[in-house]
């Protein structure tokens, strides 16, 4: 699509983005007092569909199901929404190599509508024909099949297909022309990065698991980032108040959970701008992002709720919201 052709599809999708939540939205979800009536405030607001059950999962996995299919009415060509989709194929990968080694039957854990599917994944692994998969999830499914058959060691093998899938969405954001995709691919491997440093530090993790692990980024320099968390928290917070990142150092000196949440809004930060742009494919993958974000805001709050958290605790916990 040309970039006058997406104005009738971001059109629609301002239309769109009305029906999105609002911090205000958001407070009023919070400060209902049970999780039953979490539930029902989502059906209200048109949440679900008619014949959805009254249960978090179903709920939240038809919204993005939704969001999914409104794009694609919009979008012919899905080419440029293919980095958003890495994370949850990646996770299908996962999935698959850790059901056919351990001979376990897990198929209700896999992510539907992804590239490829699900079902193309698993039957690659199982046959051992990693070459029906495409080039960038290939050689990391043959690798950390092969890992975790002969080592058994699950975390080795997570590591090897995340790294692949950060280093997939790092090319696609560099290959994209959309400046939307691009601040996208270099926040969230940025992020990623950080939160690796974070983890590995508390766990006291190597410098070559760091690297392993970590992807190379524009505006990180990711093995000074691993030595630092070889130097503790404070050396981490010292390295990322000389970056692009200094409000996640902020943010981790605050509480894990204020960094958690920062990690989020740095994307919603990211792609913010959009709002304003007419005439390409951002605002729509914008508005995807958007999405994400709010389900996954209102999934912590309903976790919130039926593990009786405060009101306070949970606000600690939510997002920055698109609108």
């Amino acid at each position: 699509m040309s970039d006058l052709e997406y104005t009738y599809a971001v059109a629609r999708i301002r239309s769109k983005e009305l029906s999105l939540f609002s911090s205000a939205t958001i407070e009023q979800l919070i400060a209902r007092k049970t999780y039953e009536s979490c539930l029902q405030f989502l059906q209200e607001k048109g949440w679900g569909d008619s014949d959805t059950p009254l249960e978090a999962e179903p709920i939240l996995i038809r919204e993005r199901e939704k969001t999914w299919e409104d794009i694609r009415e919009l979008v012919p060509d899905m080419s440029a929404f293919d980095i958003l989709d890495y994370p949850n194929a990646f996770h299908n990968l996962k999935a698959a190599i850790k059901e056919v080694c351990t001979e376990g039957n897990s198929t209700n854990i896999f992510y539907k509508d992804t590239n490829p599917s699900a079902e193309v994944i698993l039957e690659a692994v199982k046959e051992r024909d990693f070459s029906r998969l495409p080039d960038y999830m290939a050689g990391a499914a043959a690798e950390a099949f092969e890992t975790l058959l002969h080592t058994r060691d699950g975390q080795l093998c997570d590591v090897i297909v995340d790294r692949a899938a950060l280093d997939a969405i790092c090319r696609a954001g560099k290959a994209a022309k959309d400046e939307v995709i691009r601040k996208y691919a270099e926040s969230a491997v940025a992020v990623a990065d950080i939160k690796i440093a974070v983890r590995a530090q508390k766990t006291a993790k190597s410098l070559e698991f760091m690297k392993r692990a970590m992807a190379l980024c524009g505006t990180l320099n990711v093995e000074a980032l691993a030595h630092a968390a070889l130097g503790g928290m404070d050396a981490i917070r010292e390295y990322l108040s000389g970056t692009d990142y200094a409000e996640g150092a902020a943010a981790l000196a605050e509480s894990p959970s204020a960094f958690e949440r920062w990690c989020d809004n740095r994307i919603i930060e990211s792609i913010r701008p959009q709002k304003y742009n007419s005439f390409s494919v951002g605002p729509i993958v914008a508005y995807a992002l958007a999405r994400e974000n709010e389900i996954k805001t209102v999934r912590i709050i309903l976790s919130g709720k039926l593990n009786g958290l405060s009101d306070d605790s949970i606000r600690e916990r939510v997002r920055e919201m698109y609108v």
